[in-house]
């Protein structure tokens, strides 16, 4: 009888969306690693490994739907503290690959423990701002909120990890915003971030000013301003992934036949660049597919959140739709060649078992928050 009721209440929209963009991302990591794969007796290996992680994603999104999302505030302590134990492992532990030390090998699967961090903070600051309701509205009330999420954001600068770092930036901004924190405090708080950011960079390029990052991420965030002053180091990318966008034209070269993609003058096509392949071989149709299967899925969640019964609902729902919204957003325009690289992928679409597991997880708390809308008892 609760199966049955859940199955006639799911979001079907939200559902066969998120469906379709996975299947849709499984073509286009089938091409842009059948040639390039190492594991050449296998040229679809890769594709084989994300169907498995869907398969996965998809069962954990459903054990998530028929878990009333109610109970998660009583776990929230335990998971903030499971989510930094993690983080700090990686730093000790953790596997270290494209000058990056953000995994932790489990047999033959690399996890990465701050792509589950996402939703983790996500869960555990719904529940930390839904408690402090209607006491969000001074800077100094802010104060606690930006300590809790500080922690954990630390860390995933320590493997470095930027992107990850700006995702949790926006998620947080969002989530006060939705949890009733005053537009003009926030809008100070950002803007004063964005001017200090980029007058620390300045100083940093300018006088050697001291800078808590890597060097090669100063210049990934500056280089997208001109890729040609670097155009065979680190603009070459960002170059690369023009010329594939715009070589597709219309409808583009054709599936496994992208220049840039089978050559492999593209980097990294199968995660971070992998909107340049479709964009190649599918052309703007292709690319306007995908961004319309987006675009409903946002909506989706929007009107989900907007659903809600409860204000833990409510900000649950904004977190992972900012999540995603800004997964989107970065990624595409990094390809495009207007945002810096910040290696942050495209949900549900781009090759990575961890940020599959993740997304499609936060699909299953979305169609949870759906179902429990109203106050139904299962």
């Amino acid at each position: 009888m609760r199966a049955r009721k859940i199955l006639r209440t799911l979001d079907y929209t939200l559902l066969v969306t998120a469906i379709l963009i996975v299947l849709y991302g499984l073509v286009a990591i089938s091409s842009a690693t059948h040639v390039t794969n190492p594991a050449a007796t296998d040229p679809f290996l890769f594709m084989k490994r994300q169907a498995l992680w869907a398969l996965i994603g998809f069962t954990a999104a459903g054990l998530l739907v028929c878990w009333r999302y109610e109970e998660l505030p009583r776990y929230a302590t335990a998971l903030y503290i499971v989510n930094l134990a993690l983080l700090a492992a990686v730093l000790f532990v953790g596997h270290t690959a494209l000058g990056a030390q953000r995994w932790i090998r489990l047999g033959p699967f690399l996890l990465q423990p701050s792509e589950f961090a996402k939703l983790i903070i996500i869960v555990t600051l719904a529940n930390f701002l839904a408690r402090r309701e209607g006491k969000l509205r001074s800077f100094r009330e802010l104060v606690p909120v930006f300590l809790y999420v500080g922690l954990p954001l630390l860390l995933i600068l320590k493997q470095p990890d930027l992107g990850t770092s700006l995702v949790f930036i926006a998620i947080t901004f969002a989530m006060l915003y939705m949890a009733g924190a005053r537009t003009s405090v926030l809008a100070f708080l950002g803007s004063a971030g964005l001017l200090g950011s980029g007058a620390w960079i300045w100083a940093h390029l300018k006088f050697g000013v001291w800078l808590p990052l890597k060097e090669y991420q100063v210049t990934r965030l500056t280089i997208f301003l001109n890729p040609w002053q670097d155009w065979q180091g680190a603009g070459y990318h960002m170059i690369q992934s023009q010329i594939a966008l715009g070589s597709g034209g219309l409808l583009g070269r054709g599936l496994y036949n992208g220049t840039q993609n089978q050559l492999n003058f593209l980097p990294e096509q199968h995660t971070d660049f992998i909107f340049s392949v479709v964009g190649e071989e599918l052309g703007f149709v292709g690319a306007a597919a995908l961004l319309l299967l987006y675009f409903v899925l946002i909506f989706r969640g929007i009107k989900i959140a907007a659903a809600a019964k409860d204000t833990f609902g409510r900000l649950l729902a904004t977190g992972i739709v900012t999540m995603l919204l800004f997964h989107i957003l970065v990624n595409v325009g990094m390809t495009m060649g207007i945002m810096p690289v910040t290696g942050i992928p495209l949900p549900l679409f781009s090759y990575g078992g961890s940020a599959l597991l993740t997304n499609l997880a936060a699909i299953g708390l979305l169609e949870n928050i759906y179902v429990r809308r109203q106050q139904i008892i299962f």
